[in-house]
């Protein structure tokens, strides 16, 4: 089986060779390659490496975890129409085993791949050789690691994509050799092709003017940018574009910026930046070969040099232990004193700083924002005041230009008290409905609640109520706000009056004898009113009654009505049949003509019979009837047919309810038609 032969190679690489890491571009998830769903893609050539376990559902085990990211490459996709992929991967060799996986990344860190299963989509890991993927013909469900002779499918099912959704499609190589492939998309319903154009959104010149920074709107491919530049142009022609490079493309395939260096420094003034196609034939490309407009053009200005001023605040949230600061130019990180000391807070009560730093510094060195770290989060309303000072590095702040931002420059900002959800009730209890009032301080300018009650009740009021009928335990929680800070809390409340009444009894009694009655009932501070049928009553929780004789069977209806500390009733009612006497007796004949009297041939008054067991035999020893309930009686048929008239032989089995002697009688009857 394939899961073998990867087992052994495995022990065989960390034996002898060790395997490398996966580090080419393209086989890592984060460095996956942008596809679209109109071209191609050719892998000429795929690097020996592995660097991490799989997990392939349905297939991935304890005892087998020989599934791996062997000689990979991750292609990443966006669907942009919901319906289903289908894709072809053909191997530039006839001999060679690919496998593949998909996984849905949406929201997730490419790498989560590796760690969270969820992900997985589908795969096809057969060991069969040659073409593989997912068509309308693929087998359903995920096809397992195998031998080539096995001739396991080799396509899946074509998988649901999903709109707005991103995708990666894992493709390994299990054999260790160069041989490529080609992947092509197609056969599906699903879209995968961006439908729309990358657009020139933003640009903005350095400090010194000789340089322009250019954001797009969307990821272009890295080797549509021609390295001379001379895809951009700027008018007024103060200066010419030498070269264009692509901000992370030592890394990456694609990327929505670039650094644009001029011929030149600009004068302080009003420019705009143009596209064009550049040497290579094109203007810029993304992974559907969408291309910039050549009419597109974008304006900025270059100002002249002078201390940048501390803009704004990014709006501080509840309890804040951070600040913060956005600049319209870039700042030099390294002027940022560590320890916060650039930076003071006066305000309604002491604050102090801690440390400061810019926020995602750029390889130069250079953040649009830094982020003040306060000692303590504010957790007291206030009104605060940020202000910049030099610092224990010997200055305030300096911009990309070396401009400081003058000492003295001061935010406002303010904050509200923190909030406490908690809450107290009080319990009025009922016999039909409980109720339960709710209260909430509202301190901290509370100016709104949202309150779950438990019985589909909730309320916006700050002292609700809630009213109950079924007794046990509620859950009753609460949201509030000040429009600022929010807290929640949950309690739950014990509604401990739930109230029945119930008693067991033997239904079979004997006269004169006592009757036990045992209690069932459920609630708080019970109180007892039996009433036994016979003008008897008892306030006992578990009471004995002795009922008098009487010629024949007597039924009687027993009442239990309990009263809990609420003041609050319920009763039940059960039967008792009370019999003339408690010997048993058999007859000796009966007549089983349908008239009522005497049809059946049964033991009487067995009432304290446990383990009873009636047997009858005909006169050859044939056993004609059987039965363990001493009320059920023969009517002298065997099946559906009459038996005649005749003597019959019984055996009677029993042990005595009171002594638990075991009992034992035999005789005759005489069946009589």
């Amino acid at each position: 089986m394939k899961a073998a032969l990867l087992s052994v190679l495995l022990f065989l690489a960390a034996t002898l060779l060790s395997r490398a890491q996966c580090n080419t571009p393209g086989q890592t998830p984060s460095t996956a390659f942008p596809v679209c769903g109109t071209s191609v893609f050719q892998q000429t050539s795929v690097p020996v490496c592995s660097s991490h376990q799989l997990f392939v559902p349905g297939c991935s085990n304890s005892s087998n975890s020989s599934y791996e990211d062997k000689n990979p490459f991750w292609y990443r996709f966006t669907c942009y129409q919901t319906g289903t992929l289908g894709f072809l991967i053909r191997p530039l060799a006839g001999n060679e085993d690919y496998d593949w996986q998909l996984y849905d990344i949406t929201g997730h860190n490419p790498d989560d791949v590796f760690t969270d299963n969820t992900l997985v989509v589908t795969a096809n890991w057969s060991g069969t050789y040659g073409n593989t993927g997912a068509s309308s013909s693929g087998v359903p469900g995920i096809q397992c690691g195998s031998d080539p002779a096995d001739g396991f499918p080799t396509f899946a099912a074509m998988p649901t994509i999903i709109v707005g959704h991103t995708y990666l499609l894992l493709i390994s190589h299990f054999s260790d050799s160069q041989s490529g492939y080609n992947l092509s998309f197609g056969g599906g319903t699903g879209v995968i092709t961006d439908p729309n154009v990358p657009r020139l959104r933003s640009a903005e010149a350095n400090c010194g003017g000789d340089m322009i920074r250019l954001k797009l709107s969307k990821n272009v491919f890295c080797n549509t940018i021609s390295a001379d530049g001379s895809e951009f142009y700027i008018t007024p022609a103060a200066a010419t574009a030498v070269s264009a490079t692509g901000v992370r493309c030592t890394t990456n395939f694609d990327t929505d910026s670039l650094l644009i260096q001029l011929s030149a420094f600009l004068n302080p003034g009003n420019y705009t930046l143009h596209i064009r196609k550049g040497t290579d034939g094109n203007t810029l490309l993304d992974y559907c070969n969408n291309a910039v407009p050549e009419t597109d053009a974008i304006p900025f200005v270059l100002l002249p040099k002078f201390p940048t001023p501390m803009d704004s605040l990014v709006p501080v949230a509840c309890a804040p232990n951070q600040l913060r600061l956005v600049f319209k130019k870039l700042m030099m990180c390294t002027t940022v004193a560590a320890d916060g000391s650039d930076f003071v807070v006066n305000g309604t009560y002491p604050v102090t700083v801690a440390g400061a730093s810019g926020v995602n510094c750029t390889a130069d060195g250079l953040s649009k924002e830094i982020v003040v770290t306060l000692a303590a989060p504010l957790e007291r309303a206030g009104t605060f005041s940020l202000v910049l000072r030099t610092g224990t590095d010997g200055n305030t702040i300096l911009n990309e230009c070396g401009e400081p931002t003058p000492a003295g420059a001061t935010l406002t900002f303010s904050v509200k008290d923190t909030v406490n959800a908690d809450f107290t009730y009080a319990i009025g209890y009922g016999c039909a409905t409980d109720t339960v009032r709710y209260f909430h301080s509202g301190a901290n300018a509370v100016n709104s609640w949202r309150w779950t009650l438990d019985e589909n009740q909730q309320s916006t009021q700050q002292n609700p109520t809630g009213l109950y009928t079924i007794f046990n335990q509620k859950k009753a929680t609460l949201v509030v706000t000040n429009g600022f800070c929010t807290d929640s809390a949950a309690r739950d409340i014990q509604l401990i009056n739930f109230l029945k009444a119930g008693f067991s009894v033997l239904k079979d009694n004997c006269p004169a004898e006592q009757v036990p009655f045992h209690d069932a009932s459920i609630g708080v501070g019970l109180t007892y009113d039996w009433n036994f049928g016979d003008g008897a009553r008892s306030d006992s929780a578990n009471p004995h009654h002795a009922y008098l004789s009487s010629p024949r069977e007597r039924f009687y209806t027993v009442r239990l009505t309990i009263t809990d500390s609420f003041q609050c009733q319920k009763s039940v009612d059960q039967p008792v049949i009370i019999y003339s006497s408690c010997l048993i007796a058999v007859p000796n004949a009966f007549t089983p003509n349908n008239d009522g009297k005497n049809d059946r041939f049964h033991v009487l008054n067995a009432v304290k019979a446990e383990d009873f067991e009636l047997m009858i035999f005909n006169r050859w020893g044939q056993l004609v009837f059987r039965t363990r309930n001493w009320k059920e009686g023969w009517d002298g048929r065997i099946g559906n047919k009459d038996q005649g008239t005749g003597v019959y032989v019984w055996s009677l089995r029993y042990s005595d309810r009171d002594t638990k002697r075991k009992m034992e009688q035999k005789g005759t009857m005489v069946l009589i038609r």
